[in-house]
């Protein structure tokens, strides 16, 4: 019997390729220069109801962390778009330590996290007019990211860099610079043409496009990447602009397989970063059906491929939770589906991601629900925890072993996380992992 059932959970191994991280204070003290070093983004309290919030100040713009992207572990009813301070968060938002085992109670082995306040793809940065002031703190990020983010644990996560987006040869230096450090994905705008830059279409991108492929480096291409969604009305409610959301990615998916650049860059490979899958069918049929009727007048010429085969060549999809698109899987490409978790945004199905996503891998094989849980995601992102940690240690069930008597319970804002005291130490992360692999055999 090669099915797998909701009784199987424990056995599941996952992989998340969007997930987010809430920046820690200090997190620029060891990675910028001396002479730059009074010139770094800072947390400040600003004063305010219920207490004040914090912000991150730099280059004379305050930037605040919007409740909704950091509300894990809070009810459903705390949810909104008021800025928030660090003791509202829960730790796992902003502590690598208690991410990890957030992520053990959850039973997600690996993690690539998105920024929160320079912005998906560093607009932060890239609106600064001094420009060697944001390639220093630019660089200064990834560099926290890299080394300190995800070095703390390897096995757990996949390193992610911003781009210096307003200069492709930058683009193309820093790309090098990171895949040397053992980075191989980076993020990119869904539409750089509404931040002022030149559309997907421009060969600007080039030099830019031509590392990536050089180095192995997926692009991620996150919602909102554009600092644009899409609204119908400025009265509408922000349900409908939260329900239009993969709409977003779904004009970029079109940006893509009609633009010059998978035929240029074969190599290439984009993510589509909180897009979902269901409407990927669909959208796949029309490109078809346009290409077959109107490609004579249009001039647009794919060579021997369709726009499903340019599609299933250089994109990777990503889902939350999609029954109606895993029942369609094979009009999408198993090959190139995979998980999210979402953690700690308020989409996210943490910490019961394994029992939301069970009931619609009922009737997968088990390769399928493989790859698109974490094969795919270690090929595609060049991720192999399998050579630090033995699969057996992977599992849902080993995983929440490693965290028995962690804190996942919803708490009010009267109720706060107390964050962890100091770091997991070696020596504890090993007793943890012998008595997972003794529970294990």
């Amino acid at each position: 019997m090669n099915e797998a059932t909701p009784a199987g959970i424990d056995d599941l191994v996952l992989v998340s390729v969007d997930d987010h991280v809430v920046e820690p204070p200090g997190m620029f003290d060891a990675h910028v220069p001396d002479r730059w070093r009074d010139r770094a983004p800072r947390v400040m309290h600003k004063d305010g109801p219920n207490g004040g919030f914090d912000v991150w100040s730099f280059d004379g713009r305050d930037v605040p962390n919007i409740a909704l992207n950091a509300v894990a572990g809070r009810p459903p009813h705390r949810y909104g778009i008021d800025p928030t301070s660090f003791d509202e968060l829960r730790p796992g938002c902003y502590d690598i330590h208690a991410r990890v085992m957030d992520m053990n109670a959850n039973g997600v082995l690996g993690s690539m996290c998105f920024p929160s306040f320079p912005q998906f793809c560093g607009q932060l940065f890239a609106r600064t007019e001094d420009k060697d002031l944001a390639l220093v703190m630019l660089q200064a990020y990834n560099d926290w990211h890299i080394d300190e983010w995800c070095g703390a644990y390897p096995d757990r996560f996949i390193p992610l860099a911003l781009p210096p987006i307003w200069d492709p040869a930058l683009m193309a230096a820093e790309v090098a610079r990171v895949a040397a450090k053992g980075c191989h994905a980076i993020t990119f705008s869904e539409n750089p043409a509404k931040l002022g830059f030149p559309s997907w279409h421009d060969p600007h991108w080039d030099p830019f496009f031509a590392a990536c492929s050089d180095h192995g480096t997926v692009i991620c291409l996150h919602i909102g990447s554009s600092s644009d969604m899409v609204v119908t009305a400025m009265n509408a409610p922000v349900t409908v602009q939260m329900s239009l959301q993969p709409l977003n990615i779904v004009q970029c998916a079109a940006d893509i397989i009609w633009s010059r650049v998978p035929t240029e860059f074969p190599d290439l490979r984009f993510a589509l970063s909180e897009g979902g899958i269901g409407w990927v069918p669909y959208f796949l049929e029309r490109c078809d059906f346009t290409y077959e009727h109107h490609r004579a007048w249009t001039g647009v010429d794919l060579g021997a491929r369709t726009p499903t085969q340019v599609f299933r060549d250089h994109v990777i999809t990503c889902f939350i939770d999609d029954p109606s698109g895993l029942e369609l899987r094979d009009h999408i490409g198993v090959e190139r589906i995979t998980w999210e978790c979402d953690y700690p945004h308020s989409d996210s199905t943490w910490p019961h991601s394994p029992e939301v996503l069970a009931p619609s891998l009922a009737g997968l094989t088990r390769d399928e629900i493989d790859a698109i849980t974490h094969a795919n995601a270690m090929r595609l992102f060049s991720y192999e925890p399998f050579a630090r940690r033995p699969r057996s240690q992977c599992t849902v069930g080993a995983l929440r072993a490693e965290a028995e008597g962690w804190d996942v319970e919803v708490r009010d804002l009267d109720r706060p996380w107390v964050p962890p005291a100091r770091p997991i130490t070696q020596d504890e992360k090993l007793a943890a992992l012998g008595k997972i692999a003794s529970a294990t055999r």
